[in-house]
């Protein structure tokens, strides 16, 4: 009976901790949106404010039209990208994979600075520019182009990778030539693939703090608008409409998902060939040439910043210092941010996996009531469509309720790393899944007919065959922690201070420098943040699991 009893009971608990975290915080925003700055109930008025609002409205305008431009040109880049990658024989592929994922390794600020430098107004090749200034829509978009670039490429690989060699090989005996095998085959078959990415491009670029921040001037965004709103205003019932509004995209992005999941057939069967690439000279060489500019793209942009960290005084003492790295003469905090982002990472990879994966194992593994099975996977997805701005505010009016007994985390290093949490908590569950659900539920029979306590099974059995998976959702974690800025910069304290947001504070003083070596500083730490997950994971796995060699 304990084996029923005890997991229905941390199945309550898990419950109530999402809702903590989660669900609560979420509530508060919607019923703030209702009420005026004085708090008395209004309804909808803050709504109808919003739209008949001028600046609210071109905040809207600029905001939809920068994610739209941003996702065509990021996925005209990043589709023949994984094309080459995918569908010709390419050279170096491992190179040009790596380099793809070097902007996941830094906060979204990072491409700003460095665009700045290159393109601002001392910058080394602001004519490039022809007297437009890299602030505004120009500079917005280019900088979201590197910021979005891996995730619109990883998707479209994924997609790419697997096709049935035998379509190619009617077409072709039909008479096509290879641009109507490519309309007429290939696109098709990455339609679905194509359309995630173009919504999570979308998504990521209408709710993105950072590079606005910095590159936006004059050119107001929602993101922009809903940190003036609450932090400029303190109007935090129409900071919360806006917060609602930027929910927008992501409730698309699940319809269009489930729109592209109709509609997308299997692309290969019991009976598919897998497709080979044959080699083309001609072809193979225009991909080379093309994946190699975006590659250098992708290097000039990250190079710039660790350039300019190492300058003397941008622009006017290039001689190679560490000068920039002397935290403590640009805030008050020096390299204590710093070492506030490790440790809020650490103990967020930390907890978020604990949690994660503990509660996908009660979830996908025993015998529960459906219920609350349903309310945990409901809760457990519902972070994949919250902008971190949004979940940032929704933190702030949720943690400083009179009524709230939890009410002392705000202000703590402690909310900083519920917040990170919350946050990624969708991919970790994600990821925890679907390793559970390849292992075989006779583990688990075997476990309660043999009596043998919960606690022994999940660690002696489930944790060591889901090894792989468990060093991913820390690896995630920590790295996503480490560079998230958009929902800590309404919860930073003085105390509590995250380095993205340190950069992002130096970047305002004019400290661009400075600003650059700390997002230097979080890119290398993420890197080895990485390297160190590679390192330990096969190191663990030869010793855990010897067992798949065989």
């Amino acid at each position: 009976m304990s084996n029923r009893i005890f997991p229905a009971l941390l199945l309550g608990v898990l419950i109530a901790f999402l809702v903590i975290i989660i669900a609560g915080p979420l509530v508060t925003l919607l019923l703030r949106s209702l009420h005026d700055r004085a708090g008395n109930w209004i309804g909808m008025a803050n709504f109808g404010t919003f739209w008949a609002s001028q600046a609210l409205a071109r905040a809207a305008w600029h905001s939809f039209t920068v994610a739209a431009l941003t996702t065509l040109l990021t996925l005209a880049l990043a589709f023949p990208y994984a094309f080459g990658l995918t569908r010709s024989r390419l050279r170096l592929t491992g190179m040009f994979r790596n380099v793809a994922q070097i902007p996941l390794l830094a906060p979204s600020l990072l491409p700003a600075l460095s665009l700045v430098l290159l393109f601002g107004n001392q910058g080394v090749v602001r004519q490039v520019l022809m007297g437009h200034s890299i602030y505004g829509p120009i500079g917005i978009v280019l900088a979201e182009i590197f910021y979005t670039f891996p995730h619109a490429l990883l998707i479209l690989t994924t997609a790419l990778a697997v096709a049935d060699a035998r379509l190619y090989e009617a077409a072709q005996s039909l008479g096509a030539g290879p641009f109507r095998r490519f309309m007429t085959v290939t696109l098709p078959g990455a339609r679905y693939g194509l359309v995630m990415a173009a919504f999570v491009v979308f998504t990521l670029v209408i709710t993105d703090f950072g590079i606005p921040a910095v590159l936006g001037g004059a050119y107001d965004v929602l993101a922009t608008e809903v940190f003036e709103q609450v932090v400029g205003l303190q109007d935090f019932g129409m900071g919360a409409v806006v917060g609602l509004v930027l929910l927008l995209p992501a409730l698309l992005a699940f319809a269009a998902e489930n729109w592209g999941a109709r509609r997308q057939n299997a692309l290969l069967s019991v009976r598919a060939t897998p497709y080979r690439p044959q080699p083309s000279t001609v072809a193979d060489f225009c991909l080379f040439a093309f994946c190699s500019l975006v590659a250098v793209f992708l290097l000039a942009v990250m190079l710039m910043a660790v350039y300019a960290s190492l300058v003397t005084f941008w622009p006017y003492n290039l001689h190679l210092s560490l000068r920039n790295y002397d935290f403590d003469r640009f805030d008050e905090q020096g390299w204590g941010s710093f070492t506030t982002s490790l440790q809020m990472a650490g103990w967020s990879a930390l907890l978020a996996t604990l949690v994660t994966f503990s509660g996908a194992f009660l979830v996908e593994k025993f015998p529960a009531p459906g219920a609350l099975k349903a309310v945990i996977r409901f809760l457990a997805i519902l972070p994949l469509g919250i902008p971190g701005m949004v979940l940032g505010l929704a933190y702030i009016l949720f943690f400083t309720l009179p009524a709230n007994p939890l009410g002392g985390l705000y202000g703590t290093l402690a909310l900083l790393i519920l917040s990170n949490c919350a946050h990624f908590y969708s991919v970790g569950h994600l990821t925890a899944v679907t390793a559970l659900k390849q292992l075989d539920s006779e583990f688990e029979a075997v476990s309660i007919s043999l009596k043998v306590p919960l606690w022994r099974s999940f660690w002696q059995v489930t944790v060591p065959l889901c090894l792989p998976a468990i060093l991913d959702i820390a690896s995630y974690m920590f790295v996503n922690a480490m560079t998230t800025v958009s929902a800590m910069v309404f919860l930073t304290t003085p105390d509590h201070k995250p380095a993205s947001v340190a950069a992002l504070n130096m970047d305002e003083s004019g400290a661009v420098a400075a600003a650059s070596a700390m997002a230097t500083l979080i890119a290398c730490s993420s890197a080895l943040a990485r390297l160190a997950h590679n390192l330990v994971t096969s190191r663990l796995l030869r010793r855990t699991q010897s067992w798949r060699a065989g």
